[in-house]
């Protein structure tokens, strides 16, 4: 086991030789952990008759549209209000309210003068 005083003392190219070992020990620790878990898995699978790949099919439980947790795309608001200088410019009343619209208010211009 090392300690802190000896990974100090150790030079870069050691410090790197030994995070390569320590990387090649874990893959090989994953993959013994992958063989034990597959022959304890085979092993469940034969007890109730079945072979593992008879049981690893996957079939969803519950429909697509129920698991994707995605929310639906909504038609675009309409807009309510337009700019009198820019008619281009157009707002739907949700939201921050755009530069135009809040200059037009402190001019003193009616929110009904730019309803469409």
């Amino acid at each position: 086991m090392f300690t802190k005083n000896d990974l100090k003392a150790m030079s870069r190219k050691e410090l790197e030789k030994l995070l390569s070992d320590v990387k090649k020990a874990l893959q090989a620790a994953r993959n013994r952990d992958q063989r034990e878990a597959r022959k304890a898995a085979t092993k469940a699978a034969a007890e109730f008759g079945f072979s593992l790949g008879e049981i690893s099919e996957t079939q969803p439980s519950t429909p697509a549209k129920k698991r994707a947790n995605v929310k639906k795309a909504s038609k675009p608001s309409m807009p309510m209000y337009a700019n009198p200088d820019d008619k281009k410019q157009t707002w739907t009343g949700k939201g921050r309210q755009p530069n135009w619209f809040r200059s037009q208010i402190e001019s003193g211009t009616a929110p009904d003068a730019m309803r469409i």
